[in-house]
Protein backbone atom coordinates (compact mmCIF):
# COMPACT_ATOMS: atom_id res chain seq x y z
CA UNK A 1 0.00 0.00 0.00
CA UNK A 2 0.95 3.46 -0.80
CA UNK A 3 1.72 5.87 1.80
CA UNK A 4 -1.26 8.70 1.90
CA UNK A 5 -1.52 12.29 3.31
CA UNK A 6 -4.80 14.60 3.20
CA UNK A 7 -6.00 15.10 0.09
CA UNK A 8 -4.97 17.98 -1.85
CA UNK A 9 -2.79 19.45 1.09
CA UNK A 10 1.21 19.40 -0.44
CA UNK A 11 2.55 22.33 -1.21
CA UNK A 12 4.55 20.65 -4.29
CA UNK A 13 4.31 22.87 -7.45
CA UNK A 14 5.93 21.84 -10.81
CA UNK A 15 6.81 24.56 -13.49
CA UNK A 16 6.33 22.24 -16.51
CA UNK A 17 7.95 25.31 -18.90
CA UNK A 18 11.46 24.67 -16.44
CA UNK A 19 11.25 21.26 -16.95
CA UNK A 20 14.11 19.58 -19.20
CA UNK A 21 12.69 16.07 -18.28
CA UNK A 22 16.29 15.00 -17.00
CA UNK A 23 14.73 12.73 -14.47
CA UNK A 24 16.18 13.95 -11.29
CA UNK A 25 13.28 14.53 -9.36
CA UNK A 26 12.45 10.75 -10.16
CA UNK A 27 15.78 9.84 -9.14
CA UNK A 28 15.39 11.08 -5.49
CA UNK A 29 11.17 10.78 -4.69
CA UNK A 30 10.92 8.55 -1.92
CA UNK A 31 7.39 7.78 -3.05
CA UNK A 32 7.49 7.88 -6.58
CA UNK A 33 5.54 11.37 -7.19
CA UNK A 34 6.95 11.55 -10.43
CA UNK A 35 7.01 9.73 -13.69
CA UNK A 36 8.32 11.37 -17.51
CA UNK A 37 5.85 11.86 -20.18
CA UNK A 38 6.95 13.35 -23.34
CA UNK A 39 10.61 14.44 -22.18
CA UNK A 40 9.36 16.21 -19.40
CA UNK A 41 8.35 15.28 -15.61
CA UNK A 42 4.61 14.98 -14.47
CA UNK A 43 3.52 14.81 -10.89
CA UNK A 44 1.42 11.38 -10.68
CA UNK A 45 0.89 11.10 -7.06
CA UNK A 46 0.63 14.49 -5.30
CA UNK A 47 -1.36 12.95 -2.19
CA UNK A 48 1.57 10.59 -1.89
CA UNK A 49 3.96 13.95 -1.52
CA UNK A 50 5.70 13.81 1.87
CA UNK A 51 7.31 17.38 1.66
CA UNK A 52 10.69 16.30 2.01
CA UNK A 53 11.88 18.86 -0.81
CA UNK A 54 14.43 15.85 -2.65
CA UNK A 55 12.85 17.38 -5.79
CA UNK A 56 13.58 20.97 -5.47
CA UNK A 57 16.63 20.54 -3.92
CA UNK A 58 17.99 18.03 -6.51
CA UNK A 59 16.17 20.48 -9.49
CA UNK A 60 19.18 21.79 -11.80
CA UNK A 61 16.26 23.76 -12.96
CA UNK A 62 14.79 25.33 -10.77
CA UNK A 63 11.03 23.58 -11.86
CA UNK A 64 10.00 22.35 -8.72
CA UNK A 65 8.92 24.05 -5.24
CA UNK A 66 7.68 22.40 -2.18
CA UNK A 67 7.76 24.24 1.34
CA UNK A 68 9.79 21.08 3.35
CA UNK A 69 8.04 19.87 6.95
CA UNK A 70 5.10 22.45 6.61
CA UNK A 71 1.24 21.93 6.06
CA UNK A 72 -0.64 19.22 6.72
CA UNK A 73 1.63 16.51 5.70
CA UNK A 74 4.09 17.27 8.59
CA UNK A 75 1.49 17.24 11.04
CA UNK A 76 0.49 13.76 10.32
CA UNK A 77 3.90 12.80 10.43
CA UNK A 78 4.36 14.49 13.57
CA UNK A 79 1.03 12.71 15.19
CA UNK A 80 2.43 9.35 13.69
CA UNK A 81 5.63 10.20 15.69
CA UNK A 82 3.86 11.14 18.84
CA UNK A 83 1.09 9.37 18.85
CA UNK A 84 -1.48 12.28 18.97
CA UNK A 85 -3.47 13.81 16.48
CA UNK A 86 -2.49 15.72 13.20
CA UNK A 87 -2.83 19.59 13.83
CA UNK A 88 -0.87 21.87 10.96
CA UNK A 89 -1.55 24.64 13.15
CA UNK A 90 -3.03 26.96 10.46
CA UNK A 91 -6.81 27.29 11.73
CA UNK A 92 -6.10 29.34 14.47
CA UNK A 93 -8.49 27.66 16.75
CA UNK A 94 -11.23 28.36 14.07
CA UNK A 95 -12.28 25.23 12.34
CA UNK A 96 -14.55 27.04 9.25
CA UNK A 97 -10.95 28.52 7.81
CA UNK A 98 -8.64 25.40 9.00
CA UNK A 99 -6.45 23.28 5.98
CA UNK A 100 -7.17 20.66 7.77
Amino acid sequence: MRHRYLKNVATLKLDEEKCKGCGKCIEVCPHKVFALRADKAEIMDRDGCMECGACAGNCPFGALEVKPGVGCAAAIIMGWLTGSEPSCDCSSGDSSSGCC
